[in-house]
């Protein structure tokens, strides 16, 4: 679930609910939000969110370096990843019905519109209510099968600043010595974030929880749009390019002066043109991501309902 949720593309609920632990993980949440606390609930999410939080911290600097140097390649991957979710959301949501087939529908149209008004470069500088509702959006995907936080993140913007801040964090706190300045700095992020997910958990495990109880049909639906629309912005064949004079970053004119102190992570992106080499690397890295959710699917196969 950790790494799910560094990766665009990916849902971390996606992860849960193909290993069978997804209806325990929403009812552990719910319960523990209304001040009922049961040892197992208990035990169940500090395990799965210390472990989760572990592998955010130790792979958030990677994850992000593949993301701004090797997009193609991880996207490819990602959107492998993705599709590999649509099968087990589907196990739970067939047979087709009316109110599946609208909030399909919904929930695609969504991802579609995301996608068309994704932010440039330049907006990726975020304000504290921003970064507040960043979190949000990255909680709320993090336990919705099918919703990528790293992708909600991703469109906001925010997806590199917020795993930049996390690298900085850990370097800062285990550095010899611990260089407290840059681990302050990491907090600024991370605090209205932090603020955000725990607001985003709290309030979408009982709504979920609610909206699966009482409207399971289009919910489930809208799970399986969103799922399927999430690979409507990974088009892998893109790459970051040097900024050119006059594009604006982060609030600054770049200037031929200035064009080389923007961070290689502020980049813009751009789309090329794939050799074949390149498509056939694509196709082979997404049955390769295709095929790893599927495995981890028959792991909890005898989940059969949320």
């Amino acid at each position: 679930m950790g790494l799910a949720n560094l990766v665009p593309g990916i849902s971390g609920g996606t992860m849960l609910l193909s290993t069978g632990v997804y209806p325990e993980f929403i009812s552990s949440i719910a319960e523990i939000t209304m001040f009922r606390f049961r040892p197992r609930s208990i035990l169940l999410l500090g395990g799965i969110l210390a472990i989760a939080g572990t592998a955010i911290l130790l792979f958030a600097g990677v994850t992000k370096d593949l993301v701004v140097d090797h997009r193609w390649i991880t996207y490819s991957l990602f959107i492998g990843l993705t599709l590999g979710g649509v099968p087990i959301v589907w196990r739970l949501a067939r047979p087709m019905s009316t109110g599946l087939a609208i909030g399909a529908c919904l929930g695609l149209a969504v991802m579609v519109l995301m996608a068309v008004l994704q932010p440039s470069a330049s907006s990726r500088e975020g304000s504290t209510i921003l970064l507040f509702f960043a979190g949000v959006a990255g909680a709320s995907a993090m336990i919705l099968p099918g919703v990528s936080g790293g992708y909600l993140l991703l469109l906001l913007g925010q997806y590199v600043p917020i795993l930049s801040a996390v690298d900085d964090f850990k370097t800062g706190l285990l550095g010899s010595p611990a260089d407290w300045a840059l681990v302050i700095t990491a907090m600024k992020v991370g605090v209205p974030v932090g603020l955000g997910v725990v607001v985003g958990v709290v309030g979408v495990s009982n709504l979920l929880r609610f909206l699966l109880h009482r409207y399971r049909k289009p919910t489930l639906g809208a799970l399986l749009g969103l799922l399927l629309g999430a690979i409507v912005g990974l088009w892998p064949f893109q790459q970051t390019v040097a900024p050119a004079p006059g594009q604006t970053i982060k609030g600054s004119v770049v200037t031929r002066e200035n064009a080389e102190n923007f961070d290689r992570e502020d980049w813009p992106s751009e789309h090329f043109a794939p050799d074949g080499g390149q498509i056939v690397t694509a196709l082979v890295l997404l049955a390769l991501g295709f095929t790893g959710t599927q495995l981890i699917g028959r792991i909890g196969r005898s989940s059969k309902e949320i």
